[in-house]
């Protein structure tokens, strides 16, 4: 990441890479993905087994929380995670009567939702989101600040799912490609679950690296997409692929999508409240339905097609029929030892990255993965039993509208320059101190200093960081900025967004001021993204499904996402993750 990049702009989510997976025995040990559960945890962990039916039934007087904790028989055989990147929960709403008789409707109508579901954090974006989920913890105890950062001593560039000592496997791994969850600090409930018994799986799929390797936790296996088409894993979980990942792989389904056409579900008409297509702030190659897979000059599928093609409906497609090859070849969720699917469809981000959430584009994808889920929960149905298998869907983040279109219903709004930003807040300091650059860069949703710049020049680290601090607050687009001490001590509990930004800084990986934007703000180049504590980034939808275990209706409580975590833990009868900091949502039986 360039000095003068924001992870949250150029940056800003738009990386390609692969998901998890598992041996193909029914019970497969994890020689390869070191555990984080030692052997005398686990002991702990099976006596904590034993009792959490007593610990939640005590607990059931407390509002919100589940009655009771299930009997072994009647654990959920598969529970069956599902993300759809960037979808806003206004956009559920907004469209539910479009949506086909079984799909997301299946979760509206006969499951339990939460209309007023958040993320507590403030900078939303995918990999934070991604390491919330299935832990029930923030940024501040997951390390997962962002999708980037800067180490703090070196400046060096990190990335959220980066492990130069694992590869991809028969793919090209670069520097800073996502192979592994070594910066993860905390447990998932898969975790937990095979920390309780091995014979348990958890398998994660996704679009991008991070959509996989963050939900399937330590003891996981995750499988990504690749720039090439195919699906794949890396060597921290396995040396080599099961026959079923090549068996998929041979298929060549990408290859299938060649110089198809991403037409829209319904009749125009449909869509004649939304954004219309080819808006000048769209870039060059505009954006307009019916959209052709593959370029008009192209012969054949190449690297810039596959990639492409997350911009859309198909990798979609695929990264589902990858879930049904992975539950046929790992015999998920055919008997009582509960597994865990976690699937992140990354299309629904790169569109609206590309067209904005307001736009027909964003509006038809929706409807075409709503009809892709019908499809799915009709193979589980027929699969894995339709009473033997809990579904939920949730987003890592929401989205904000492109500056252009706010602006255009008279909002204040407008693009950060984060590179002309880092100039003029250098300059200041330099002019303050006499020391050149002591800002390194930007550094997951703040501004790193130099320390050994500072330290060899004898500046007071804390009277530099105000200064900064104090420099950035001069940008028209900041709305509000906090320093380490600050978070350190909690001295400025109840300021505007403290709270929410304390959630987004780890003490270990963060910079020195942690800052959020205006309303309306975003850094970077891309049409519409998101990273802000504003509604329209942190609302996002939580959705179930599994009549035996859940209670169908809607909830209009504010719940939040971390209340996902200890939710599932308790209908599979295990403990909460350790760093869980959610409480059981009120849905249960």
């Amino acid at each position: 990441m360039a000095e003068d990049a924001m992870p949250w702009g150029q940056n800003s989510g738009i990386r390609t890479n692969a998901p998890l997976t598992m041996t193909s025995s029914r019970h497969p040990s994890h020689p390869t993905g070191p555990s984080i559960i030692s052997n005398p945890l686990r002991s702990l962990r099976r006596l904590l087994s034993a009792a959490v039916c007593i610990t939640v039934a005590a607990c059931a007087a407390a509002p919100g929380l589940m009655a009771q904790a299930p009997s072994a028989s009647a654990k959920p055989r598969l529970v069956v995670f599902l993300v759809v990147d960037g979808l806003p929960q206004r956009q559920v709403t907004a469209y539910r009567d479009q949506l086909a008789p079984d799909g997301l409707a299946r979760f509206l109508d006969r499951g339990a939702w939460f209309a007023n579901a958040h993320y507590g954090h403030s900078f939303t974006v995918t990999g934070a989101g991604h390491a919330t989920m299935l832990t029930g913890a923030y940024p501040h105890r997951t390390g997962i600040i962002g999708n980037d950062w800067r180490d703090p001593q070196t400046g060096e560039p990190e990335y959220c799912a980066g492990d130069a000592s694992a590869t991809y496997i028969g793919h090209k791994t670069g520097r800073l490609d996502g192979t592994s969850p070594k910066n993860l600090k905390v447990e998932t409930v898969g975790d937990v679950l095979r920390g309780i018994d091995a014979r348990s799986k958890v398998i994660a799929i996704s679009g991008k690296d991070r959509g996989a390797i963050l939900p399937g936790g330590k003891t996981g296996t995750a499988y990504m997409y690749m720039e090439d088409g195919e699906f794949a894993s890396t060597t921290f979980y396995m040396k080599e692929h099961p026959a079923w990942v090549n068996a998929y792989n041979g298929r060549r389904l990408a290859d299938s999508y060649f110089k198809k056409m991403w037409t829209p579900v319904l009749p125009a008409a449909a869509y004649a409240g939304d954004l219309p297509d080819d808006q000048p702030w769209y870039g060059p190659a505009g954006g307009k339905l019916p959209m052709m897979m593959g370029g008009a000059n192209d012969d054949a599928p190449k690297a810039g097609y596959y990639r492409s093609l997350l911009k859309g409906p198909f990798a979609d497609v695929m990264s589902l029929e990858f879930a049904r090859a992975a539950i046929a070849g790992e015999a998920l969720g055919q008997d009582d030892i509960p597994d865990i699917l976690a699937v992140s469809l990354s299309g629904h981000d790169y569109v609206n990255h590309a067209y904005s959430a307001e736009s027909r584009m964003s509006h038809d994808h929706l409807l075409q993965l709503d009809r892709m889920l019908q499809d799915f929960f009709q193979d589980l149905d027929r699969t894995v039993g339709k009473d033997n298998y809990i579904a939920m869907l949730t987003a890592d983040h929401g989205f904000t509208p492109a500056p252009e279109y706010s602006a255009s219903r008279g909002l204040d709004a407008g693009r950060f320059d984060s590179a002309a930003a880092l100039v003029r807040v250098n300059a200041a300091l330099e002019k303050t101190f006499e020391q050149p650059r002591l800002v390194r860069g930007y550094s997951g949703s703040g501004l790193l200093l130099d320390r050994k710049r500072v330290a060899d020049a004898r500046l007071d680290m804390a009277v530099v960081t105000e200064a900064a601090r104090a420099a950035l607050l001069t940008e028209p687009a900041i709305g509000a900025a906090y320093t380490r001490a600050e978070f350190m001590s909690g001295s400025r509990a109840g300021a505007p967004f403290f709270g929410q930004m304390e959630k987004s800084w780890h003490k270990d990986v963060s910079g020195e001021v942690q800052f959020v934007f205006k309303p309306n703000w975003i850094a970077g180049s891309a049409p519409a993204t998101h990273g802000s504590p504003y509604e329209a980034d942190t609302q996002v939808p939580i959705l179930m499904y599994g009549p035996r275990w859940i209670k169908p209706g809607r909830f209009d409580a504010r719940v939040e996402v971390v209340d996902i975590a200890p939710t599932l833990a308790a209908m599979l009868g295990v403990p909460a993750p350790s760093a869980s900091e959610g409480r059981v949502l009120p849905s249960g039986r």
